[in-house]
């Protein structure tokens, strides 16, 4: 069982760089309640504070167009389009195709994907990966990675976080089938070209529009097959869930595994959504790569959660409903986005009435959901830890 490290502090205590601390910022009063307008003056001004932090942190790795963590280094080149303000700018993450093959073919392919696509606007950023072997985009190591990259180009480069895209192409497509579903908060939209899910779980992709690119005629590994069973289940579950589960696919009859870049459709259709960090369903399904927080859950333990391990929350008015696998000390972070905090809340767990009153919003909080990830106006203001 691997575990992956989430937000930025954790990322930043294994890097061999010097890495971003957390922003030096008076505490006196931070576990005073705040009323809105309050909390959301403190979230601003520290968000700023935190964003200038981790940029002096991050500015020379950025410059150097690599980050490190432990003994993996992910590199990337990038092409900017458009002219959106800082801040507003989208990030498209792009991964390279070949997999369990000598470094010099996988650098071929990394040169190919850097021309590849050409979104209107944002930040196209092909990465190449830290290891050569098959399944080089959904290691371990990939989604600290991707979080430190995230944090570093929101902080530097202006990017919105609620605009981030994930995009590959074969062995890339593999890596988007693993990676997005278990990372989904995090993107705005995904899109697979020519790649083999192994063992994914679509579950996670309740609130992230997916797309799916595939040569009618890619037979290697039942490409084409898996490819057209899948959509069939993201149909099922939308059906089932008609507010989730958005996605598109397009099996191009008769190509082989290139596409003649039919696939770059995918591009406009990813860039009309964002991201909505505070969805009122969530589908939490564990990967191999097990993560400690998805959206506005966040459970005490990643190392103790296994393969498979599901939970599901709903939210109706004022009550939060969590069912499936839910670990005693699971903190339930909240903003007014998700339910009104002047009201008292009411948590169940599998039925049964975990907490129930109101929540303050703190400097605290603020401060704690700031250091785990950069979302800027979206962050938390307070939290519930269940018994």
């Amino acid at each position: 069982m691997r575990e992956t490290m989430i937000g930025l502090l954790a990322v930043a205590a294994l890097s061999t760089s010097t890495a971003p601390a957390r922003p030096a910022m008076p505490d006196t009063h931070a576990a005073q309640p705040l009323t809105r307008i309050a909390a959301e003056r403190v979230a601003a001004q520290r968000g700023a504070a935190r964003r200038a932090v981790v940029a002096a942190g991050w500015a020379p790795m950025l410059a150097a167009r690599q980050i490190t963590i432990g003994d993996k280094t992910l590199k990337w080149e990038s092409r900017t389009f458009g002219t959106a303000p800082f801040g507003r700018r989208s990030l498209w993450i792009s991964m390279h195709g070949g997999g369990n093959a000598p470094a010099a073919v996988n650098d071929r392919q990394w040169q190919n994907q850097i021309r590849l696509y050409t979104p209107a606007e944002g930040i196209y950023l092909a990465p190449r990966a830290p290891t050569d072997t098959w399944n080089l985009w959904h290691e371990g190591h990939i989604d600290p990675l991707f979080e430190a990259l995230i944090d570093a180009q929101v902080a530097v480069n202006g990017v919105d976080p609620n605009r981030v895209y994930l995009m590959g192409y074969s062995a890339g497509g593999d890596g988007v089938w693993q990676v997005a579903p278990r990372m989904a908060d995090r993107f705005a939209a995904a899109a697979m070209m020519a790649g083999h899910p192994n063992d994914a779980s679509l579950l996670g992709l309740r609130n992230l529009p997916f797309a799916i690119l595939m040569g009618g005629a890619d037979a290697a590994y039942n490409r084409n097959t898996l490819a057209a069973e899948k959509t069939a289940e993201l149909d099922r579950l939308h059906a089932a869930d008609p507010g989730g589960y958005v996605h598109m696919s397009r099996i191009y009859p008769g190509l082989p595994h290139w596409m003649d870049r039919k696939d770059a459709e995918s591009v406009p259709w990813m860039a009309g959504f964002t991201r909505n960090p505070w969805p009122k369903r969530i589908v939490w399904a564990q990967d191999d790569v097990t993560h400690k927080r998805f959206y506005w859950l966040e459970i005490p333990d990643a190392a103790a959660a296994r393969q498979g391990d599901t939970t599901e929350a709903v939210v109706d008015g004022q009550t939060i409903a969590l069912t499936g696998k839910v670990p005693a000390g699971t903190m339930v972070w909240l903003s007014d986005r998700l339910v009104d905090l002047d009201r008292p809340v009411r948590v169940t767990v599998n039925g049964r009435v975990a907490y129930g009153g109101k929540v303050a919003r703190t400097a605290a909080a603020i401060d704690r959901s700031l250091a785990e990830r950069l979302d800027g106006s979206d962050v938390a203001t307070a939290v519930v830890k269940l018994p």
